[in-house]
């Protein structure tokens, strides 16, 4: 019998967490699989082995992993896999099979086009755009973000797109802003490249409204499952597609 696990990030706001969970479970109400649990990398209960073992204790004896994850970086080819390899070892008869993370698709930069828009009603080509990313040591992520901007510029046609970090690499998110804040002449849309909200969403949010109190044109759009091409993708994960 087949099981889905998901793995997220795992965050320390309870809020994330809830939207975290609260979205995957509109995502389970989609599939038309009997065994489907949610766990976490870090910081957030179910943990992975919890989670793989809830689905052994139903009844799967196979296993199609979904990792809720934008981006391979370190998480995506380390710690999980090494999770993973671990519980194959205690559960040898379990079937394990591992989808992608999502990675740079065209879709979701549709996605996040569509966002922009419906935030910024009246868009205009003065404006500028910052992508703010979650950060990652591994060299792959700038390559990944570089083909982001790009593709988003070809969507909007925007003054400017730019992309700063939230953490582990430059040029990190109050750079970014400063940044782009003396070059744009029309309003600033920041889009977090981000998953669900958290405490990383909360840095933006608060350099956000800092901006905006002192006057600035600035907006964001929230974190990216608000589209529903999340979603699918993550249902196109689940059929193998």
């Amino acid at each position: 019998m087949r099981g889905i696990l998901y793995i997220g990030h795992g965050t320390r706001s309870k809020d994330g967490a809830a939207e975290a969970n609260s979205f995957i479970h509109r995502v389970m109400d989609r599939i038309d699989v009997s065994i489907q649990e949610m766990s976490f990398l870090e910081l957030t209960e179910p943990s992975i082995e919890e989670g793989f073992r809830r689905c052994v204790i139903r009844g799967a004896t196979e296993i199609t992993v979904i990792p809720l994850f934008l981006l391979a970086a370190g998480h995506i080819k380390e710690d999980i896999p090494r999770a993973l390899t671990s519980l194959q070892k205690r559960f040898p008869k379990i079937e394990v099979k591992i989808r992608n993370p999502f990675g740079v698709q065209g879709r979701i930069l549709d996605g996040i086009a569509e966002l922009v828009r419906n935030t910024v009603v009246d868009l205009s080509s003065e404006d500028s755009i910052l992508i703010v990313g979650r950060g990652s040591s591994d060299l792959s992520i700038h390559t990944a973000f570089a083909q982001i901007s790009e593709g988003i510029q070809e969507r909007l046609r925007t003054k400017l797109v730019s992309v700063c970090y939230l953490a582990a690499t430059e040029p990190k998110f109050p750079v970014g802003l400063e940044a782009i804040s003396k070059k744009s002449t029309g309003k600033i849309i920041v889009v977090p490249y981000l998953l669900f909200s958290g405490l990383l969403l909360k840095e933006v949010d608060q350099k956000v409204s800092m901006r905006q109190n002192l006057g600035q044109q600035i907006i964001h759009t929230g974190s990216l499952s608000k589209h529903r091409v999340i979603e699918d993708i993550i249902i196109e994960r689940v059929a193998g597609c």
